[in-house]
């Protein structure tokens, strides 16, 4: 079977499981309001979380830039104020209702701050998770840690499982709660070596964590969720409805375009996926809905979001037009990014009202079902 054939067996098979069952996907909310903007002068797109009230903590790594992202004052401005000295290079991002965690390589540690930029509490980095910043926390105070394999130089550590540890504030012990699929790989031979590297455009497990200690993670492979609870109890949601999309020539192309002239890669050179993973972002969102931003061709200007409830079951369908991307989920908005020549617009936009089915609570109970 031919890939394109192959591609439109499986188109197939996704249209039939949206249509089985007692239920259908919900219908495609445009995501048209007008949205209210701000304009930063960074190259590449930020990571965001939402602090409520049009407030949003933004981390734009590449520039050192952690800021306060204030759309009712129509300000940004730098977390702890344009003297601080309490991190050098921010790159982790994560909230716990209001309050900051902030992940700095430069000091190598984690600092936590109030909404209105007070330095709360310095988490040092822990040396048997190799320096492993926090990616969330939970209401008991535990932090959760994603521990990548340790390197070997053909790369063969990319084969492997990355684990999602927990640990108390003191980081006195540490517990594997969960692990990781491995990264798609491919051997690439050049010259008297080999070495395996992950394919371009090939997709990774995302997850997060809800306040009671229950972990989810958005498997890439089969396009669902998994929860684990404090108890290690494994539960497993419905396989979504996605199409898949074939990583085509002109991907590649515009792909390797973002190369300048004198260091671009030959398409050989580089391992390419087959196809787009189901999704590129997950967020966990207050009422504790998961949001995933779809995959889409490079070339389309509609990318799709799927709103889960917290089993993992198929509640929203939103589309965004044109390039910009998701980067956080709020209460009753969202916040998007986009590139331009001058830098990067800071997009805030309305969710617009659940339809009745949703906000009386009744689920798709046969979306996703096979």
């Amino acid at each position: 079977m031919s890939l394109r054939v192959g591609l439109r067996v499986l188109l197939g098979l996704a249209a039939s499981a949206c249509d089985s069952g007692s239920g259908r996907v919900p219908p495609t909310e445009n995501l048209s309001a007008a949205p209210d903007t701000l304009v930063a002068e960074w190259a590449n797109l930020p990571v965001a979380v939402s602090l409520g009230g049009g407030r949003w903590a933004v981390v734009a790594p590449g520039w050192d830039a952690a800021t306060i992202a204030d759309f009712r004052a129509r300000s940004l401005t730098p977390l702890g104020g344009p003297k601080q000295r309490a991190y050098l290079h921010p790159s982790a991002l994560f909230a716990v209702g209001d309050t900051i965690y902030l992940g700095d390589w430069g000091l190598r540690r984690t600092t936590v701050w109030s909404p209105d930029g007070r330095l709360l509490d310095s988490i040092p980095v822990a040396d048997p998770l190799r320096g492993a910043f926090p990616h969330a926390r939970d209401a008991a105070g535990q932090l959760y840690y994603e521990v990548t394999p340790l390197p070997r130089r053909d790369g063969s550590h990319n084969r492997d499982s990355a684990a999602i540890v927990r640990a108390p504030r003191s980081l006195a012990r540490f517990d594997s709660v969960a692990r990781l699929a491995p990264l798609d790989v491919m051997e690439m031979k050049r010259e008297s070596s080999s070495r395996f590297e992950r394919r371009v455009f090939s997709g990774t497990d995302l997850w997060g964590v809800w306040p009671d200690g229950t972990l989810w993670i958005a498997r890439v492979g089969r396009a669902q969720i998994v929860s684990v609870d404090a108890q290690g109890r494994v539960t497993k949601g419905p396989e979504l409805p996605d199409p898949v999309w074939e990583v085509t020539q002109s991907d590649r192309d515009r792909y390797l375009q973002g190369y300048t002239e004198d260091v671009r890669p030959k398409e050989a050179d580089l391992p390419f996926a087959l196809i787009f993973p189901p999704f590129t972002a997950a967020f966990a969102a207050p009422g504790q809905t998961i949001w995933l931003e779809k995959s889409k061709p490079m070339l389309d200007s509609a990318r799709m979001i799927h709103v889960l409830d917290r089993a993992g079951h198929l509640i929203r369908v939103l589309q965004i037009n044109g390039a910009a991307r998701l980067i956080a989920v709020g209460g009753n908005a969202l916040l998007l990014a986009e590139q331009f020549e001058k830098g990067v617009r800071l997009l805030q936009v309305r969710i617009p009202a659940a339809p009745r089915s949703v906000a009386g609570g009744s689920r798709n109970k046969g979306a996703g079902a096979r």
